[in-house]
């Protein structure tokens, strides 16, 4: 095979994961005239099609999804081969995360800030959003989830877990009374937040239920003044509440049902060997969350 082995490799992989030249032009930092040039002539040294090209859509062949596979395993040897030799006594180079906008602002955000600190050649960026980035096909390395995972192509690390507390104001609950069964929130205001079902354990089972509700809103804190002023009854997780209900100024609802604490995950895109600044963000999220999730205040 003439010319370089591991030319149009990559470019090959970046426009087969995410789907479009465009894309894969983005993922790795090069023109769409470039990835085209270098796959043609890789298709040309394989004197085989991998791509069926149309003016909407990029598809893979048979013969392309084949190498992919391949291809993807190469250059995620490659990848931790550098790592690990480069970063063996400091982890260094691009670090990129993405996580749910309060998740992040309240702790991720403070957590890389701490790593930074020690890890100074790391260039890390953060992207806060409530969208599901697909970090395979968008070039992420890390994100924190929370629930179920899903996404065979990802591995989860337990990093903690986040409780989720049922309250209102006492003044709202001695105008309207205070629900003894969980039905009978359906005859309260309820404040709902991003969560479209509201969690609950009775006895041995969990039990998801649906709020109608009163009042919504895609910030937690905003729910939390909603409560604070009277309006209703609402679940969150517990850092937004924990200080307002140990204050008195919220007061917790249902707490024999409260619901099994949700896991919270460090996910990554399956790899042998993991590159060392990965490893030690992990560990410090281990290390750091756990203590600052039941330590924020809500207030």
């Amino acid at each position: 095979m003439a010319g370089n082995s591991w030319d149009g490799i990559e470019e090959f992989a970046a426009v087969a994961t995410t789907g479009s030249f465009t894309a894969g032009s983005r993922m790795i930092g090069m023109s769409v005239t470039h990835m085209s040039r270098s796959i043609a002539q890789l298709e040309a040294r394989l004197q085989a099609r991998l791509l069926d090209r149309t003016t909407r859509s990029v598809r893979l062949t048979d013969t392309g999804r084949i190498f992919l596979e391949h291809c993807q395993r190469l250059i995620a040897e490659r990848d931790e081969a550098i790592a690990l030799v480069s970063e063996a006594d400091e982890p260094h180079g691009e670090l990129r995360i993405t996580c749910s906008t309060a998740m992040g602002e309240r702790f991720v955000a403070p957590i890389s800030r701490r790593f930074l600190v020690h890890h100074p050649r790391v260039r890390l960026s953060i992207e806060l959003t409530n969208r599901l980035i697909d970090l395979v096909a968008e070039g992420y390395d890390l994100a924190v989830r929370t629930g179920k995972l899903s996404d065979p192509r990802l591995i989860g690390t337990r990093i903690a877990t986040r409780q989720f507390l049922t309250c209102a104001a006492p003044a709202y609950l001695d105008a309207r009374g205070r629900p003894a069964r969980i039905d009978d929130l359906d005859r309260h205001d309820l404040l709902v937040g991003t969560t479209a079902t509201w969690q609950f354990r009775v006895g041995a089972r969990d039990r998801s239920w649906r709020p109608h509700g009163h009042w919504r809103c895609n910030s937690g804190r905003a729910v939390v003044d909603a409560a604070l002023a009277g309006l209703g009854i609402c679940q969150l997780p517990e850092f937004y509440v924990l200080d307002l209900v140990a204050a008195g100024r919220l007061e917790l609802v249902l707490d024999a049902e409260r619901p099994s604490a949700e896991p919270i995950w460090a996910v990554y895109p399956q790899r042998r060997h993991l590159s060392p600044k990965i490893v030690r963000f992990v560990d410090l999220l281990k290390s750091d969350l756990p203590q600052m999730l039941t330590g924020a205040g809500g207030g």
